[in-house]
């Protein structure tokens, strides 16, 4: 029997981990088993044509609120050309609410509801028997799915959390081929000890954990084969305070570059596991996603989160002082009595704790959490399909919702991007009464400037932010240009061939500073130096520009020194290297 196991991923990048469990749990009692991997931006016909040619006796497809939809053409079409296929759907977004999917997708003949690896291999023993016997397969007797019976929609017995995951053969023990160039998810345990409201890790019960051996051997593996990015999708990776520090130590030793990311729940990380990390962790190896989602009490009290944001706060700042391990931080707009003046302070709270990024999502009505479940008692209005997120509720209109959105778009273009970190810090703190009031006051000059409908190049983000201070008649603009002109500079891989502010910098000028540079070589970087000793490399090599005030000096201590000043960037051409710069003094008769 030929089996197919499908998905939509968001991105090619991505690579899904359902599916390599499922193939590893059924592949040794059936070997004709195809994984394939479309994203959502396929062309529905080509993935249908795919599908079929491959000729499957079952197709298995994983169901997320990002692909459901597309997931659902591909199927409808597959079963019009292929109506005698089995088509069974599993993953969490099908896994709730399972008797609306059946009765409103007749195409679908079956689906496993939660842990799917025994279920799944039961399934096709039942639907080879079938095939063998000429008779109808005994679904009934498959625990955990819901399939039809005629007309008929039933559910069998529920089936109970696999005992023991060792029993589960590894995913990654072969066909590591296909991972090339994608991320990996990984997984060291199943199940969350919390019962946040809005999650559907609520609905488990306990965690459950791998052996260690397994997974170090899992993770060698991988690292061997070179792979660059590995997501451990654990719910709350430090929650067993022993085994996540054998990990950390593992990974500590064997990473060869490879990069891990962990959701980390920062109010329990010890501070003796904190200390190991800031002291052992090689630098750029480690990413920490960290919940927030609100600083309300009154909030998180309501969606039953447990949350100490103090020490949350202090666990944040002691890493992200050892400038070894990068930090993303969430917030959810729209959680209960989370008002915009409340979700104002929320984000200016987790926002002064300057993590490298900061992403605010908006609260999501997943099928099965109690949220869903509760959503009338705080007059929620949210979407009927897939993301299902929140249009409004009691204390949040919609309007707002929409001014918050605005908010989000800007922080995803500049903070995140990490295009302008010294212009935003410079900007936030002297003009504006908090950061959100910034990323708001700027995100409604966007839309009312009409950028949303356009698109934007690296240049076009800098001119923008200019425009929009220079509206707003800010104080001291000229010093701000100055330091956009250095973040532009100094983040281009190469001497870039156009700058977005006019250009004002005259021959006679670019062979002063030159002079400057070559008398002060002393204090340049060798390769500067280097380089600085020869007209023509030099001016190969660096773009020179006025600024109004003395950029390396107050970069390097604080010190404002306000004045001419001539901004020089050097670029090495070396992935091994690091731009550079120096300020020099601009010549009077030039500077005025």
């Amino acid at each position: 029997m030929k089996i197919v196991l499908a998905t939509l991923n968001a991105k090619y990048i991505h690579s899904s981990l359902a599916l390599r469990y499922l193939r590893s749990y059924v592949k040794p009692v059936f070997s004709d088993v195809e994984l394939v991997e479309y994203t959502i931006n396929d062309v529905t016909m080509n993935m249908v044509g795919d599908l079929f040619q491959r000729r499957p006796d079952i197709v298995a497809f994983s169901c997320y609120i990002w692909n459901i939809r597309e997931t659902l053409d591909v199927i409808r079409n597959f079963k019009k050309v292929c109506p005698d296929t089995p088509v069974v759907l599993g993953g969490p977004e099908v896994s709730y609410d399972t008797d609306f999917w059946m009765k409103e997708y007749p195409f679908i003949d079956v689906i496993a509801m939660g842990e799917g690896e025994e279920t799944f291999l039961e399934l096709c023993q039942a639907y080879d028997e079938a095939r063998r016997s000429g008779l109808a397969p005994r679904l009934k007797e498959v625990a955990g799915i819901a399939y039809r019976d005629g007309e008929r929609v039933r559910f069998s017995m529920p089936r109970g959390q696999i005992a023991d995951l060792n029993s589960i053969p590894s995913p990654y023990t072969e066909n590591l081929d296909e991972l090339k160039n994608r991320v990996v998810y990984f997984e060291a345990s199943r199940g969350c000890p919390f019962k946040c409201q809005y999650c559907l890790s609520s609905i488990e019960d306990g965690v459950r954990y791998f052996d260690l051996d397994r997974v170090k051997q899992d993770l060698k593996r991988l690292i061997d084969y070179g792979v660059k990015t590995i997501k451990f999708v654990d719910r709350t990776f430090n929650i067993h305070k022993r085994y996540a520090l054998e990990i950390f130590q593992f990974l500590i030793d064997n990473h060869n570059g490879t990069v891990f990311q962990f959701e980390i729940t920062a109010d329990i990380l010890r501070p003796d596991v904190v200390d190991f990390l800031t002291e052992n962790a090689p630098p750029g190896i480690f990413r920490f996603e960290i919940g927030v989602q609100s600083t309300n009490d009154e909030t998180n009290r309501l969606v039953q989160r447990i949350q100490n944001f103090e020490r949350l706060s202090n666990t944040v700042r002691k890493i992200k002082a050892s400038g070894k391990i990068a930090q993303h931080l969430d917030l959810i707009a729209g959680l209960p009595e989370e008002g915009y003046q409340s979700f104002r302070k929320t984000f200016n709270d987790v926002f002064a704790l300057r993590p490298e990024e900061l992403q605010l999502g908006f609260l999501k009505m997943l099928r099965g959490t109690g949220m869903r479940a509760r959503a009338a008692q705080y007059d929620y209005v949210y979407m009927d399909e897939a993301p299902y997120e929140i249009l409004g509720n009691n204390c949040l209109s919609f309007e707002d919702m929409m001014r918050i959105k605005r908010v989000e778009d800007v922080l995803e273009k500049y903070w995140n991007a990490h295009r302008m970190d010294n212009t935003l810090e410079w900007v936030i703190s002297r003009h504006f009464a908090s950061a959100f009031d910034f990323f708001q006051e700027f995100g409604d000059y966007w839309e009312q400037q009409g950028w949303s409908r356009f698109g934007h190049q690296l240049e076009d983000l800098f001119s923008r932010l200019h425009h929009f201070l220079g509206n707003r008649q800010i104080d001291g603009l000229d010093h701000v240009e100055s330091l956009m002109r250095y973040d532009y500079l100094i983040h281009q891989k190469y001497r870039p061939r156009k700058v977005w502010w006019d250009e004002d910098t005259g021959k006679a000028e670019l062979k002063a500073a030159f002079q400057q540079v070559q008398a002060q070589r002393e204090r340049l970087r060798e390769d500067f130096a280097d380089h600085a000793a020869n007209e023509k490399e030099y001016f190969k090599r660096t773009v020179v520009t006025p600024v109004s005030f003395d950029v390396e000096r107050w970069l390097k201590n604080g010190e404002m020194a306000e004045g001419d000043y001539t901004l020089v960037v050097y670029y090495p051409y070396t992935d091994s290297r690091d731009n550079t710069f120096v300020v020099v003094d601009r010549p009077v008769s030039i500077a005025g």
